[in-house]
């Protein structure tokens, strides 16, 4: 009888084992059930492409998320679904959507806070970085977010670029331009306009050896040409060539061209993102939810990146692959966290001169829509 009991129960814990077993074959990397699991977060870096003092490395994935729900800035601005106005200028926007709650109270113009409204059917998608040309100076957004359908207007925080005009209209307009990498550090990570305003002056925050390489645009020259308006000094002024010396245009049609033909033979995978390294210093990341999120920002971000690396000593080395690779692990760090409930989830952890911040959308299902990680240069 014993015997019996015993041989029932081991007869059980072979049969659980190999449910288990079979289980776990089922779920096995590249079966339905896997794929169907898969985080956004599966990507696969390629070699790099390097150009003069810079090291674009390609992040893909053959996982993407549907990201078709969300509008840019640069749409909803071109297309009047958004508005950004200074405050007190939102009640002259008519707005014939019922949910609209009607404009805040007026307050004067502030250089820090804009007013945006959403009057778009989709949620809107701002990054850190941004910028909105117009009003009374032009402005930076100052952190990722989402602002949902039907929100009452936003006041909005910002930075200013565009340091000594304060006269224009109330209304701004997209300018197609994210600020550079040392810019958007300061903004969206020291989040201090003194430092917006350095960033702008000297180009990069990166501190050089005295004996570096000089770098083919010098803090003297781009401050000569951000003061090329009188007594404004304007961050545009940057991407022309008459003002700085330099092309930026031919420097990423040709870092383009390169990046181009080594991704173009992918299969089954799109690029989802980039690791970029100047000289042999791997600096930052963007790294985005789909390939088509990718493709919508990323001639901004490589023009942002190009005036980076021109800013920067012409070191000729190249980061490795090892070194990129780095970028794309999860930082273990102080995090800190914000979050509007059924809308979004915004993230930043810190480890050692590292920082990592992180846009969730929660609705209409849960995606990491945004992953920044850079070298902190502070």
């Amino acid at each position: 009888m014993e015997r019996s009991i015993l041989a029932a129960l081991i007869g059980g814990f072979l049969c659980m084992a190999a449910l288990g077993g079979s289980a776990f074959v089922g779920s096995a990397p590249g079966s339905p059930a896997a794929a169907a699991s898969r985080p956004e977060g599966e990507w696969r870096l390629l070699d790099s492409v390097t150009y003069e003092n810079i090291s674009v490395f390609p992040v893909v994935s053959s996982y993407s998320q549907d990201t078709s729900p969300f509008l840019t800035l640069e749409e909803g601005l071109a297309n009047g679904e958004v508005i950004v106005s200074e405050q007190g200028a939102a009640g002259l926007v008519r707005n014939r959507d019922p949910r609209y709650l009607g404009p805040p109270e007026s307050v004067a113009a502030s250089v820090n806070q804009l007013v945006l409204i959403n009057r778009s059917k989709r949620p809107l998608l701002l990054l850190a970085g941004e910028l909105v040309s117009g009003g009374k100076q032009d402005r930076v957004i100052g952190k990722d977010r989402i602002v949902p359908v039907g929100a009452p207007p936003l006041p909005l925080d910002v930075f200013c670029v565009e340091h000594g005009r304060w006269t224009g209209s109330s209304q701004f307009a997209a300018a197609l331009t994210i600020v550079h990498p040392s810019v958007r550090e300061s903004a969206a990570v020291d989040q201090a306009q003194t430092k917006v305003w350095e960033s702008v002056r000297n180009g990069t925050n990166s501190k050089a050896l005295a004996a570096a390489p000089r770098a083919q645009i010098s803090s003297d020259n781009l401050q000569m040409a951000i003061a090329g308006n009188g007594r404004t000094e304007a961050y545009e002024k940057i991407y022309e060539s008459r003002a700085v010396g330099v092309s930026i245009d031919d420097f990423v049609d040709q870092v383009q061209r390169r990046f181009a033909n080594d991704t173009s033979g992918l299969k089954g995978e799109r690029v989802v993102g980039v690791v970029v390294a100047y000289g042999g210093e791997v600096a930052w990341s963007d790294i985005f939810a789909s390939g088509d999120l990718f493709d919508h920002y990323w001639r901004k971000l490589l023009r942002s990146y190009a005036v980076e690396a021109l800013t920067r000593p012409t070191y000729r080395e190249a980061a490795s692959r090892d070194n990129a690779s780095e970028f794309l692990r999860r930082l273990n760090g102080r995090e800190t966290q914000e979050t509007e409930p059924g809308v979004y989830r915004w993230r930043e952890i810190k480890e050692g001169h590292l920082a990592q911040i992180e846009l969730d959308a929660l609705q209409p299902k849960p995606m990491t829509l945004h992953r920044l990680l850079l070298h902190r240069t502070s």
